[in-house]
């Protein structure tokens, strides 16, 4: 069923709302310039520890512990190993491996919602919001509190969250791996549970809520085929000891983040056997994605935050719609120019002050570019014009 609310908003008030916007405009565009700045900084700062990082790196045997590696930043393959499992802590769950995470969901009723809006003549804007109600399994609670229409649509509280469970502790040869380092360790793959453990997670929860084990899962519910408002299904996860590379400082019998000259901490776990240099060169690529994410972010950030400036003009010309909808795309493209334009100009402006060497060097080239084409065009207008005979 679906419900549908409809509001008016006057002229007036959008300009008012407008001018609001313009304030959250100015305070986005500071923020992004402030955020690409710091970005090509974090960056720099990256490399320079990840090169400081790789000229120091010595790859190490697990079996043995050297005193004279004593906070000297090292490179160790080998095999995780764990003196006991991974336990739940609620449910009678465990496996043999590193870190164990229980996915909770619960059917329920969940809100989605529509809105259409329509600018009428004399610049008033009226949206339609629709709202409809179908039960789904969730991992969030969805409060029907908030509900626009709670009537029926009632949900209970969510007494079951999912959690991750590690081992008290873990072994890479003669090296004590802390929560950190294990936290870090592989990926997670499916743990379907045998259903024999039914006994055991009927006990945990009780005579109130029937349990069952379904396709590997538990099921708390009367009919797992034909599930009702309230009921949970659990799934698991677990992460395997299995054999890792890791680059860290030796600290005593253990591995820490090692600090480098340019303030960074490095500290890098891979699943598998990986020499050091791949392992540095996987960090580098990461860096330059990350950097590169960073930069599309603030730009399209800028762009929205130079929109919301301009976007009373668009509002002021809505009294004849079709004139404020021109208005709008045409603020619309000068605030993709301006966005685009401040970005580059911000990322530019922080080369010169963290590469200003390569900074440099990159307008001189663009300088003899720049200079080599506009020698090129006044040759072509001093040249004769050729006559036919």
């Amino acid at each position: 069923m679906a419900i549908e609310k409809t509001v008016s908003i006057s002229w007036f008030d959008r300009i008012k709302q407008s001018v609001g916007g313009v304030v959250v405009g100015f305070v986005l565009v500071i923020g992004m310039v402030g955020l690409l700045f710091w970005n090509e900084g974090r960056a720099v700062q990256t490399e320079k520890s990840l090169a400081e990082g790789a000229g120091l790196v010595v790859s190490v045997s697990p079996d043995t512990l050297d005193p004279a590696n004593e906070g000297r930043l090292i490179h160790v393959t080998g095999y995780v190993t764990t003196a006991e499992p991974v336990v739940d802590r609620e449910f009678p769950v465990s496996a043999n491996g590193l870190m164990l995470r229980r996915k909770v969901e619960m059917y329920q009723w969940v809100e989605s919602r529509s809105t259409e809006k329509k600018v009428e003549l004399g610049g008033s804007e009226t949206q339609v919001t629709t709202y409809s109600y179908a039960p789904d399994w969730s991992s969030q609670h969805q409060n029907s509190v908030d509900f626009e229409d709670p009537t029926d649509h009632q949900n209970p509280t969510m007494d079951v969250a999912s959690e991750s469970f590690s081992v008290p502790s873990a072994n890479l040869g003669a090296f004590v791996l802390d929560q950190n380092i294990i936290g870090s360790i592989g990926s997670s793959q499916p743990y379907l549970l045998s259903d024999n453990l039914a006994d055991g997670v009927q006990a945990a929860v009780g005579a109130g809520m029937r349990a069952s084990i379904v396709n590997g899962t538990i099921y708390l519910g009367s009919t797992p085929s034909q599930p009702v408002i309230g009921d949970y299904r659990i799934s698991y996860e677990f992460t395997p000891a299995s054999q890792v590379s890791i680059i860290a400082a030796q600290r005593g019998s253990g591995l820490a983040s090692y600090k480098t000259e340019s303030g960074d901490s490095l500290l890098m776990v891979d699943a598998g056997a990986v020499a050091a240099e791949d392992m540095f060169e996987g960090a580098a690529a990461g860096n330059s994605t990350f950097t590169w994410l960073l930069r599309a972010v603030g730009i399209v950030l800028l762009i929205a935050g130079f929109g919301s400036i301009l976007g009373p003009l668009s509002v002021v010309a809505s009294v004849l719609p079709f004139l404020g909808s021109i208005l709008g795309f045409g603020t619309g493209i000068i605030a993709g120019i301006f966005g685009v334009a401040l970005g580059a100009l911000t990322i530019g402006t922080a080369w010169l002050f963290y590469r200003p060497l390569t900074a440099l060097l990159i307008f001189a080239v663009a300088a003899i570019i720049v200079g080599g084409l506009i020698y090129i065009g006044s040759r072509k207008k001093a040249a004769p014009a050729t006559r036919p005979a």
